[in-house]
């Protein structure tokens, strides 16, 4: 996976901006002994803002973008002047990506449609200038705000790609196979395990001019749960799927074991996939007469809806795009994004090297000619509209 263009796990690190110092200047002027202060306020620090862009399919260039830093605010001056505010950074990222502390593994936000914006980090407010603290028994304030510093985090950006289908079985259960049949995708097809090593994305035609998005991952194996193979890594793509297509070949030994293990292997992965819509799909049963088929039926789990099909004689695929449209529709399916829970990252949801990233330690620059001020004593949750008041000396 090192040289391939499809990246769904980075791990950067993003730095919010500082907000710049009030100033505590007084007015001087002639004919003007006592002017009084007019130190202005200092500029607020830029966010971090996180855009979602539909034409983005991979978070490849935050590869190449380890570090993300917003512009500090700079500092007020004299008549009352603001300083300006620091360059907020806007991030390109696909739709579907998940952000998650690199150092906790906490769930901190989500990105799904084009062009929601979510502010992952925002910037220090600016300090306020010493004429905001004049008073009749204070004329002459020598103090005045320093600007809040910035927010340092490191994060983790996870890709899960939006799709109304998953598919999900061993390698060469022939998913790929199905989605070349059933969408224009075009996927590697070969007759060894692991041909698929990324995820793919087909739109599936249905009638009126209706479709509904197919994605395929790579075969699970027993034990992926415990690190083998490849498909525990990208069982993320599956978990926004409203349905899970498991496919079991009909030339294996015992379908329902099979079908058993891979609901094994994703519960561990996540147990709320167990509360999505599934249906069991028995490929290439082009070999099997309607005997057979009759003596299969009697064999599988009651619970699950099953179809008999075969990609490459074109059987049984209009009976299941029925079937996956109804689900698709059904109500109990529709997910909603407030109810998502996203599983918080632990050992068996991280890669390895990304987790082993090292930054670099790189200073921030001092824009603004202030020293760093201390973060103990500041608020973190503020409203931008709501000013602090400052120590009096």
């Amino acid at each position: 996976m090192a040289d391939s263009n499809f990246i769904d796990y980075v791990k950067i690190l993003c730095r919010s901006g500082k907000g710049g110092a009030g100033s505590r200047h007084f007015h001087r002027a002639k004919y003007v002994p006592k002017g009084g202060p007019d130190g202005g306020d200092g500029g607020r620090g830029g966010h971090i803002i996180l855009k979602g862009n539909s034409h983005m399919w991979t978070l490849l260039p935050l590869r190449y973008r380890r570090h993300i830093f917003a512009g500090n605010g700079q500092s007020g001056s004299g008549g009352r002047s603001f300083g300006k505010d620091g360059d907020d950074v806007i991030v390109d990222v696909p739709c579907g990506t998940v952000v998650f502390d690199a150092e906790t593994g906490e769930f901190l936000c989500e990105v799904t449609y084009d062009g929601e914006e979510v502010k992952l980090l925002r910037g220090g407010r600016g300090g306020l200038g010493n004429w905001h603290f004049k008073s009749a028994t204070n004329r002459t304030p020598r103090y005045a705000q320093p600007g809040e510093p910035a927010i340092e985090k490191s994060v983790i950006l996870e890709l899960k790609l939006l799709a109304d289908v998953g598919l999900v079985g061993f390698p060469n259960a022939g998913k790929s196979t199905l989605l070349s049949a059933l969408s224009a995708a075009r996927p590697k097809i070969a007759d060894y395990p692991f041909t698929t090593m990324e995820p793919q994305l087909g739109i599936v035609p249905y009638r009126d001019s209706r479709s509904f998005v197919m994605a395929d991952i790579p075969g699970i194996i027993e034990g992926a749960s415990e690190g083998r193979g490849l498909g525990l890594r990208f069982l993320r793509h599956i978990e926004r799927n409203a349905v899970l297509l498991f496919m079991v070949p009909a030339d294996a030994d015992d379908i329902r074991h099979e079908y058993e293990v891979l609901l094994k292997e994703l519960e561990t992965f996540n147990p709320q996939l167990m509360d999505k819509q599934r249906i069991l799909a028995i490929s290439k049963s082009d070999m099997l007469d309607d005997e057979l088929k009759e003596e299969i039926a009697t064999m599988l789990p009651d619970d699950v809806p099953h179809v008999f099909i075969s990609a490459v004689a074109q059987q049984g695929l209009t009976e299941l795009k029925d079937m996956l449209w109804s689900a698709i529709n059904d109500e109990r399916n529709q997910i909603a994004t407030p109810a998502i829970t996203h599983r918080p990252l632990d050992g068996h949801h991280r890669v390895r090297e990304e987790d082993e990233f090292i930054f670099e330690n790189v200073p921030q620059p001092d824009v603004d000619g202030e020293e760093d001020w201390d973060e103990e004593g500041w608020d973190e949750e503020y409203d931008d509209d709501e000013y602090f008041e400052p120590d009096q000396p």
